[in-house]
């Protein structure tokens, strides 16, 4: 392959991650987006006495929603400096965003009193979080480019 063939090859690569990473970008800001309308919910939309539990799993879920959406913000910006191997920080990211779907929406779905079994789903979500935490340091001890593999 000529230098030419190879800058273009790269050049096309880029703007496919690029697009990737607009992806991660549009997930992280829609799960923010629930994160805000969650908390805003429990905030002014339920009576604090008659709905206390209703409005702690609404917070509950808001907050680890929101922190796990600037996770995925995150490890977008640390891959697309090449300071984490792209394959796990990707897997990271799918962990993540599958966590604050389904942690949160297993909350959110209590809150709203759907039935009492989503208390069994809630920790399959937080299971995928935590495994997305250690995913994402292994994303960071694995050696890129950048960090002179």
């Amino acid at each position: 392959m000529t230098q030419s063939e190879n800058r273009a090859e790269r050049r096309e690569g880029a703007v496919e991650t690029d697009r990737n990473f607009g992806g991660w970008i549009a997930a992280a800001a829609l799960s923010g987006a629930v994160s805000v309308a969650a908390g805003a919910f429990a905030a002014h939309g339920l009576d604090p006495r008659a709905d206390a539990a209703a409005i702690g799993w609404l917070h509950t879920g808001s907050l680890y929603q929101a922190l796990h959406a600037l996770a995925i913000l995150v490890v977008v910006a640390l891959t697309r400096l090449r300071l984490l191997a792209a394959r796990p920080a990707v897997m990271a990211q799918s962990l993540f965003l599958t966590g604050a779907i389904v942690f949160p929406g297993a909350l959110y779905g209590l809150a709203l009193h759907g039935p009492r079994w989503l208390g069994a789903v809630a920790p399959i979500g937080g299971t995928a979080m935590i495994l997305g935490w250690v995913t994402l340091a292994a994303a960071a001890l694995t050696p890129t480019k950048a960090k002179g593999a």
